[in-house]
């Protein structure tokens, strides 16, 4: 079978693409490589140099001779190990990259043992099955608590932050990834014979697993999560009511003027708009509010959606991460609550680096005039099941 799991090469791209700027020559370790799609499209396309490490030998020897026929052969080293007991020092690695594999150790786990092998810089890309919907039939639970309880989206976005890290972004599998996986699995089944040893019992759970995902696949998927490390420079945490002055005082001196601290109390006033556990700080080493974020409530067309402003840090800090690591915070606090839509009206060069690009692209559109690149969109779900229509901002932003 050419996967071991729900995929396609459209998904390895589309997390590559999330996964932002590699180095020249990236360092790629692919856990439970399988066949080799992935490592075969990284080598290829990212020019990377992948270790391709799995516990079944014919896995490797299969990816071996496709890389050799592709003229890959001096790109892609291939390991028999087992990928929770790995052998390479701390900070390898420029991405670790693991679909359809994580569950051999568990998420949690993985997140823990695997980030010390990035390098500084580095990602994490994995993907892993979760609930799309927030009340799973009985019969979808009870399959999937016999083999791999699963949790939602928002839960798995919560224990990466837990473990140290800031979610770059995400993105929900399309059906036709499961067809990749299924469709060959389908085929292979019908094709068995059920005589032979153990056969009959395999045949029974391929067949069961195939009919969950026919009668029951709305209630679950597969989602890639793009991961990096914290700065372990910044402490990031919402505002407490003891930081009111600070960053006050924060907002005036990083834009040398009043409007936008005037602008965070107008908003603090206003319960429509006003999401406490949105308004977000980075301490410096000595315990000082560093920079601030903040995300309200604003509405396109009538959905919610959050609009990020102001961002601030203080001068002192400026062009240090400072910035960087608290907006970072406050969007991956956006996304454990389920938030599926932040908009920020920014620098065009600065917010990319997030995962915005431009709300036109989304059929989203400001109520005044702005250039196009300015006024931006993140899909902080990555569904990509987004509204359209006008922004909506709170009255304190006066447009």
């Amino acid at each position: 079978m050419p996967r071991q799991g729900p995929g396609s090469d459209a998904t390895t791209r589309r997390l590559l693409t999330l996964a932002g700027p590699l180095p020249e020559r990236p360092r790629v370790l692919d856990l439970g490589c399988g066949p080799g799609r992935s490592a075969l499209l990284l080598a290829a396309e990212a020019g990377a140099r992948v270790t391709a490490v799995d516990l079944h030998l014919p896995f490797l020897d299969e990816l071996r001779r496709a890389a050799e026929a592709r003229g890959l052969g001096e790109a892609i080293e291939t390991v028999h190990a087992d990928m929770g007991k790995l052998p390479y020092p701390d900070g390898s690695f420029d991405l670790v990259w693991a679909e359809s594999s994580a569950y051999c150790l568990g998420f949690d786990r993985a997140l823990t043992e695997w980030r010390r092998l990035l390098a500084p810089g580095g990602a994490l890309v994995l993907t892993e099955c979760g609930w799309t919907v927030p009340d799973p039939s009985p019969e979808a639970r009870a399959f999937w608590d016999a083999h791999y309880p699963l949790r939602t989206e928002t839960a798995n976005v919560s224990a990466a932050v837990a473990a140290g890290y800031h979610v770059t972004g995400t993105y929900r599998q399309p059906e036709g990834d499961w067809a990749e996986y299924y469709g060959p699995l389908a085929v292979r089944a019908d094709a068995a014979d059920p005589a032979a040893p153990g056969m009959a019992e395999a045949l029974a759970a391929t067949r069961a697993e195939l009919a969950m995902r026919r009668e029951h696949g709305g209630e679950y998927g597969y989602t890639g999560y793009v991961l990096r490390p914290t700065d372990p420079r910044w402490r990031t945490r919402p505002e407490a009511p003891a930081d009111l002055t600070a960053v006050h005082r924060l907002n005036a001196a990083a834009f040398g003027q009043e409007d936008e601290a005037d602008l965070v109390e107008a908003l603090r006033a206003d319960p429509a708009a006003w999401l406490p556990e949105f308004s977000y700080v980075a301490e410096a080493p000595d315990g000082s509010v560093a920079a601030y974020a903040l995300l309200t409530r604003c509405h396109v067309d009538g959905a919610p959606a959050l609009a990020l402003a102001p961002v601030a840090v203080a001068p002192e800090h400026q062009r240090r991460g400072a910035g960087r690591a608290v907006v970072r915070a406050v969007l991956d606090a956006a996304r454990a609550r389920g938030e599926r839509l932040a908009l920020v009206l920014g620098h065009p060069e600065y917010y990319p680096a997030f995962g915005f690009t431009p709300a036109s692209r989304y059929g989203i559109r400001p109520g005044f005039e702005v250039p196009d690149a300015s006024m931006m969109a993140l899909d902080l779900a990555g569904s990509g099941e987004l509204p359209t229509g006008r922004i909506h901002y709170p009255a304190a932003f006066g447009v």
